[in-house]
């Protein structure tokens, strides 16, 4: 797998390409309130992309219902996902950003399903749903 090719805009920039709320969760690290995505309900075969730059970041067959009220994946599509280490609320917590745009998604848990074990617990305004044809 070929190295991913970052994308770099002004904030400017991004507040004119998304909605407020999503600059809010994407560029400033925000959270969407539980229950709100449309998301949460998609049930249909396909592809979840960054809503930021497009990046695809899961696959219909990774995502499960976690009864946390945001879209919930057990795993990533290698090399589209980075990590780090958040301590917004006190204690520390594993964060997950688009590796190309650097657009905040979520958090990932260790309580997930198997194989994997964890919980990708994205905001749904984070992305966009593209169905398989």
């Amino acid at each position: 797998m070929g190295k991913v090719e970052s994308i770099a805009k002004t904030n400017n920039e991004w507040r004119e390409a998304l909605s407020k709320e999503q600059f809010h969760v994407l560029r400033e690290e925000g959270t969407e309130p539980a229950f709100t995505s449309k998301l949460n309900y998609e049930k249909r075969k396909g592809t979840y992309l960054c809503a930021g730059c497009s990046m695809e970041l899961f696959t219909s067959e990774m995502k499960y219902d976690s009864r946390t009220g945001w879209p919930s994946f057990n795993d990533v599509i290698p090399g589209h996902v980075e990590t780090k280490t958040d301590y917004k609320v006190i204690y520390p917590r594993t964060e997950y950003h688009c590796t190309q745009c650097k657009g905040h998604q979520g958090h990932v848990f260790n309580d997930g399903p198997n194989p994997t074990g964890k919980r990708y617990c994205n905001n749904g305004l984070a992305l966009k749903f593209k169905p398989s044809e």
